[in-house]
């Protein structure tokens, strides 16, 4: 039982440490600059 819960608790933390560089990785491959939409409701300028 003890080596299942340890099973689990590394799987846990390799999950995390996944999530956490695939959320770092879409941060920082984001373009930089000013974002310019046009859509039904107008115009919208936003900076990154």
């Amino acid at each position: 039982m003890r080596q299942n819960q340890l099973y689990i608790l590394v799987g846990v933390l390799i999950a995390l440490v996944i999530g956490l560089g695939l959320y770092i990785w879409r941060e920082e491959s984001k373009p930089s600059g000013v974002e310019i939409r046009l859509n039904e409701s107008g115009i919208s300028i936003q900076e990154n």
